[in-house]
């Protein structure tokens, strides 16, 4: 079942200057729980939303006043969640049959990524937790889970 999404005048706003710096396509807008303005663009435009030596993105947080993070779209739960969390180097993540599973048993899902060291692994989960919520908080958007958790 497909969610309506609704934004308000700001947002349209903002989104429309995006679109209108990047000329990349936009798929969706919105803060995240730390106050980052997160901007999700549609797959494969992701090179075009940062512009070279990610100038587009350096002259949207001058005009804005905040820091932004962009991510690129993908239709598959694994690939989104290795762009959410790029840079930063994953050995693993484990969906079990997350894909075969109804939508209800998605929403009990619990999705396990294996990040390559444990430096990696302190900079996913974040202090209390925070950065992993915030993850969470994301992909859920997209995707029905239950909970991410760092091996």
């Amino acid at each position: 079942m497909k969610q309506k999404v609704f934004f308000n005048t700001e947002t349209l706003k903002t989104m429309s200057l995006f679109e209108k710096i990047t000329r990349s396509k936009l798929k969706d807008c919105f803060e995240d729980k730390n106050g980052l303005l997160i901007f999700v663009v549609e797959n494969g435009e992701l090179k075009k939303a940062l512009g070279k030596n990610v100038s587009n993105v350096k002259k949207l947080e001058t005009l804005l006043k905040r820091k932004m993070r962009v991510i690129e779209h993908k239709d598959d739960i694994t690939n989104f969640i290795k762009s959410l969390i790029f840079p930063l180097r994953i050995r693993n993540i484990d969906i079990g049959n997350y894909e075969a599973l109804s939508s209800e048993e998605k929403g009990e899902a619990i999705i396990t990524i294996e990040p390559e060291d444990i430096k990696t692994r302190g900079l996913i989960i974040g202090r209390n937790a925070s950065n992993l919520r915030n993850y969470e908080f994301v992909v859920k958007k997209y995707f029905p889970l239950k909970e991410l958790k760092v091996l």
